[in-house]
């Protein structure tokens, strides 16, 4: 298929170059000429400009950092033309970028109107699931977009799940990531109590990693060095998901709680410590490195 693939930071490009290996035609475009000479640099075809990438698309997607991004670009701004404006009639819109849900839907009714299909399919596993074509892809749309995507979304990931209807990819995403947040607090408070108690690392380790406090935090992110030597505790919190993202991730969070009215105290807990990390060095740190901020205020 001929891809325009537009957002070429450190997700887009390792995804769009997973796409280019298995023999289809992408294009890229980043607004940051950065990013287009690292594309360019890794042999990925750069376009002029973003509407120049997806005029002779099949397919294109995007991996932009907010909703609002995602809307201008379909819709273009200051007399710009937009992306659904100069695509083919039918081409399938697929957003990997984690926005809010109603800007999901927006986003699909604008495409649909214009004579177009499209998806939201948010990502889960990082930078280095980007690299390594292990993503997870939370879909929201119907099921022939889906099907007609899922090659695609399986070139650049490991698991692919239909979760619904339009904006329910985003949906799915916003709850697994509260989730994310609220057990990794859990797991440094743990790892923290233990430090006070005396207990090593490595023992509270190999006790939770196989007991009903087992989670992703503990096995795959712990936030102590040592018991998993590729967590980023092992490299001074360099980020596999950083703290202004997962602040980021939770705003969503918060919203979708304001607009359901749902008792999340856990989320919201979550949100608030989040927030407070992101406003400071945290922001460019994994967000594991919760775990100092929680030793500091002991």
């Amino acid at each position: 298929m001929r891809i325009a693939f537009l957002g070429l930071g450190h997700m887009g490009l390792p995804m769009a170059r997973n796409l280019a290996a298995t023999g289809h035609a992408v294009t890229g475009f980043d607004v940051f000429e950065g990013a287009r000479e690292a594309a360019r640099s890794a042999g990925l075809p750069v376009a002029e400009s973003a509407t120049d990438a997806a005029a002779t698309a099949d397919v294109v997607i995007t991996m932009f950092q907010s909703g609002r991004q995602v809307i201008d670009a379909y819709t273009g701004v200051e007399g710009s033309a937009g992306l659904l404006s100069v695509a083919q009639p039918g081409t399938l819109l697929i957003d990997c970028s984690t926005i809010a849900v109603d800007e999901a839907r927006e986003a699909h009714a604008l495409a649909e109107a214009s004579g177009h299909r499209s998806l939201d399919a948010p990502v889960s596993g990082g930078v280095v699931g980007a690299e390594n074509a292990t993503l997870a892809f939370m879909v929201g749309g119907t099921d022939d977009d889906f099907e007609a995507a899922r090659p695609l979304l399986e070139a650049m990931g490991r698991r692919v799940v239909h979760c619904g209807e339009a904006g329910l990819g985003q949906a799915a995403k916003v709850c697994n990531n509260m989730i994310l947040a609220v057990s990794q607090i859990a797991v440094a408070e743990a790892f923290v109590l233990g430090e006070r108690l005396g207990l090593s690392h490595q023992a509270l380790f190999d006790v939770a990693s196989n007991a009903s406090g087992q989670c992703w935090a503990l096995t795959t992110n712990c936030p102590v060095p040592g018991p998993v030597p590729t967590s980023p505790a092992n490299r001074d919190y360099q980020p596999g998901f950083a703290g202004a993202l997962m602040n980021k991730d939770l705003g969503l969070a918060e919203q979708a709680i304001a607009l359901t009215g749902v008792d999340a105290r856990m989320g919201m807990l979550a949100r608030e410590i989040y927030r407070d990390f992101a406003a400071g060095p945290g922001a460019g740190q994994d967000f594991s490195g919760i775990i100092k901020t929680i030793r500091e205020d002991a």
